[in-house]
């Protein structure tokens, strides 16, 4: 049986995986079958204070679903904490390339 010492084996740096990667993208041999995932429900417990404000909030915006207006609520947050992140990374990025 062959086995591979990895001490010996040579690292490969980022561009020459992507290389490899790149040519072995539409050759269908190159790859493993893929892997299916499937998404598992989380829960959130919320402190019943937040509960009831959130109840309250959700109802004003006339939403019958309270689950799903903070569902809603968390993706929006999320697309702005994203947005803030990228644009902060790239002003670092344009201000060290300076």
């Amino acid at each position: 049986m062959n086995s591979i010492n990895p001490t010996t084996q040579e690292t490969l740096s980022e561009p020459e995986i992507d290389l490899i990667v790149e040519s072995q993208a539409n050759n269908d041999s190159a790859w493993e079958t893929p892997i299916i995932v499937q998404k598992q429900p989380t829960s959130l417990s919320l402190p019943s204070e937040l509960a009831i404000k959130a109840a309250f909030l959700a109802g004003l915006h006339q939403e019958t679903d309270v689950e799903a207006w903070i569902i809603r609520l968390i993706r929006e947050r999320l697309e702005l904490e994203e947005a803030a992140y990228l644009e902060i990374k790239q002003n670092l990025a344009r201000e060290f390339s300076r």
